[in-house]
């Protein structure tokens, strides 16, 4: 299996080359020429609702317009979805029927593009891309589900967008706006957390492709008459249709999703990612991979992402464990992890319920102390018992969230706040976690070099920060 991965990877790395050539300036990483020009993003003033449009109507979308929606700062003006009309997608039209729909996201633009402000992104992880790029080269704020995008490159011409567009930009990761990141800061700015050494991040729910055994891509079906499959598959390779992709299924294929770690890294490790400054990592190691598969994620996972010395801040080294059964080793004062109420419920049967059953969270080894995390904006605490007495009259007074994650973007489209998730901050999570999927995809270590983003022991997995090239007719969103 090993090796007919790396095969297929490295046809990606030859079919690359030529794209690479009229698209990206080698080496570079926001340096890239202008493209288009577009009008410049306008702001709804403070008493006005920001015009909202919607790419990705159904599953977690619906929840994601339910948010915005109450939030009482949005006025939504468009739905966009490659499948609408489908069950998924009904419940979303019938709360909001008189709500313009659209199944191509560019007609979207060309006909209410002076009406839209800001635009909410909830597609498969591998479409985030072209919308948020097409959005923003539209001068709109941005709202994109995490992760950011579904390859290192990506993400990194993403945040060139950001940059260059001057647009608010937030990723969807709810906890940056929640108890745990004010606490998180709080409590690094006072140095209750110093000099951290080592994180254990995990996440052993059952996973959709766990049990899951394939020797090829599915078989090719009819496709639906609701759904647009070729927009469904944006700019990746082309594929045959098959349900098997469909509703949160394309979770389990390295082709269109992330896996387990890029479905919940952003939720697990996020505010350790940002207050202790951990950037990229210059080693990922595959230490142990149950079921590895050319296609599919593997059925469990043990990842160690080492990260250097950083202004002061000593060396770290993260491991991830994902699988059912491949539990890491915890503290004896562990005890269960604190679950956060705010977690969204998923689109497939597995529910909060397991959520209790199987662990999901984090250890954080620092100086003295060893605290214990959940998820999302469940808070930190430290452990053991004793310890957290001993310091409990020197920990600082943590402020409450001033707004929502959703309400955070909408006052940033408005100019009133800055997007806690920026692109400037998911941006190297995500890049981060996207190489730990190449570590998984081809069941090797990596040597990352930091400062030129680049694979510097295995060109197969360096051709993977990029991927495959765009299908024919897609290559204008990879142009800032």
């Amino acid at each position: 299996m090993k090796s007919t991965t790396r095969k297929q990877s490295a046809q990606v790395t030859v079919d690359r080359r030529s794209f690479l050539k009229s698209v990206f300036v080698a080496g570079a990483s926001t340096a890239f020429a202008p493209q288009f020009i577009f009008a410049a993003s306008g702001k709804a003033t403070p008493n006005e609702r920001v015009n909202l449009a919607c790419i990705g109507i159904g599953n977690r979308a619906a929840e994601v317009i339910k948010s915005l929606d109450a939030t009482g700062l949005a006025n939504i003006v468009a739905f966009c979805d490659v499948d609408m009309g489908a069950p998924h997608t009904v419940k979303t039209l019938e709360k909001h029927p008189n709500v313009t729909r659209f199944q191509n996201a560019e007609k979207m633009f060309d006909k209410l593009g002076k009406e839209i402000d800001a635009v909410m992104v909830a597609t498969p992880d591998f479409s985030h891309f072209p919308n948020v790029m097409l959005a923003m080269k539209h001068g709109k704020h941005v709202y994109v589900e995490k992760p950011m995008a579904h390859t290192f490159q990506e993400v990194e011409l993403m945040m060139a967008a950001e940059k260059k567009y001057k647009l608010a930009a937030q990723m969807g990761n709810q906890g940056h706006s929640e108890a745990n990141y004010f606490q998180f800061k709080a409590w690094t700015d006072a140095g209750i957390i110093k000099n951290v050494t080592k994180i254990t991040a995990f996440m052993n729910g059952k996973r959709r492709w766990h049990g899951m055994t394939v020797a090829d891509y599915l078989a090719k079906q009819e496709i639906p008459a609701t759904l647009d499959w070729d927009r469904w598959l944006a700019t990746a390779p082309q594929h045959d249709y098959n349900n098997g992709y469909m509703n949160g299924e394309w979770r389990s294929w390295f082709e269109f999703g992330n896996g387990a770690l890029g479905d919940w890294g952003a939720h697990i490790f996020d505010t350790a990612h940002e207050f202790l400054d951990l950037g990229l990592p210059t080693e990922v190691n595959a230490v142990k991979l149950d079921g590895h598969s050319p296609l599919i994620f593997p059925q469990a996972s043990t990842l160690s992402f080492k990260f250097p010395e950083r202004g002061g801040k000593p060396p770290l080294e993260m491991t991830w464990y994902d699988g059912q059964e491949n539990l890491p080793s915890l503290p004896d004062t562990f005890g269960e992890a604190p679950l956060d109420p705010n977690i969204p419920p998923p689109s497939n049967a597995t529910g909060a319920a397991e959520l209790k059953q199987k662990p999901i969270g984090k250890v954080i080894y620092g100086e003295g102390l060893t605290f214990k995390g959940g998820s999302h904006g469940a808070t930190l605490r430290i452990i053991p018992e004793d310890k957290a007495k001993d310091v409990e009259s020197k920990l600082p007074k943590v402020p409450k969230s001033p707004s929502s994650h959703f309400k955070n973007f909408l006052l940033a489209a408005k100019g009133e706040e800055k997007c806690r998730s920026s692109f400037a901050v998911a941006g190297p999570l995500c890049q981060a976690m996207a190489l730990g999927v190449i570590a998984q995809r081809l069941n090797t270590k990596l040597v990352f070099n930091r400062a030129t983003k680049q694979i510097t022991n295995d060109k197969v997995a360096n051709g993977l920060l990029v991927g495959p090239p765009p299908r024919k007719g897609w290559e204008q969103f990879y142009k800032v």
